[in-house]
């Protein structure tokens, strides 16, 4: 069960996002409580608001009403160069479509996130985490020259290279063929069990969900059930 002092709380959050037909409300109310080390699967249809979640979550859109606590720290009052300055102390995002920077090297874009905050040990600690993603030997390539699979390997070490308390995987195999897939999901958990980092990850296959401890349903902007694993 939850530490009674959640790495993640959110407290009848609602968001609604401009469109042309004026404000649509895409989360509406969600109670969510996260507690250190967890791991949860978040599943449901598509349009849901499982990646909006995400990026509340990350402090990437700003809530419409309701309040989001990370790491004990209200986001709502904190302004863009304080909200990226907590996102690099304390979270990773991983995209589905890899966000990798296309002029950077592998090793440089592992170092991207200890850089910004200044380590001096920016570029052993990339090399240290792409070592343990089993891509060593490509620290030298562009994300060009890398394959599907091996881009998200990428992403997955510069994530976790700054041992964040809390990371974010929105469908992180949904671009990789199915074995591509599992190698990436397997490093995912791989990684997540040695750091005791809180997961938080978007899926569509249930499989994968399964395994989380924790799988959370999200059905036209709720959370409508969460069922713990045994």
């Amino acid at each position: 069960m939850p530490n009674p002092s959640p790495i993640v709380r959110l407290d009848q959050v609602h968001l609604a996002l401009e469109s042309a037909a004026g404000l649509v409300p895409i989360l509406k109310g969600v109670d969510l409580t996260l507690a250190a080390g967890e791991a949860a699967g978040l599943v449901g249809p598509s349009g849901s608001g499982k990646s909006t979640l995400m990026m509340a979550i990350a402090g990437l859109e700003r809530v419409t009403a309701g309040t989001v606590t990370v790491a004990g720290i209200d986001l709502g009052p904190l302004d863009e160069d304080r909200l990226a300055a907590f996102r690099r102390a304390h979270i990773g995002i991983v995209f589905q479509s890899f966000h990798l920077i296309p002029t950077m090297t592998a090793l440089e874009n592992v170092a991207v996130p200890l850089e910004l905050a200044g380590r001096a040990d920016a570029a052993p600690e990339a090399r240290r985490m792409l070592d343990a993603v089993g891509l060593a030997a490509r620290a030298g390539h562009y994300p060009g020259q890398l394959s599907g699979g091996e881009q998200q390997r990428v992403a997955l070490a510069r994530a976790f290279v700054a041992r964040p308390r809390l990371l974010l995987a929105d469908e992180p195999t949904g671009n990789l063929d199915r074995e591509t897939g599992n190698r990436v999901i397997e490093l995912l958990f791989a990684l997540n069990g040695e750091a005791g980092t809180t997961l938080l990850l978007i899926t569509h296959d249930p499989a994968i969900a399964e395994r989380c401890g924790r799988r959370l349903r999200m059905v036209d902007g709720r959370i409508i059930d969460g069922v713990y694993g045994g």
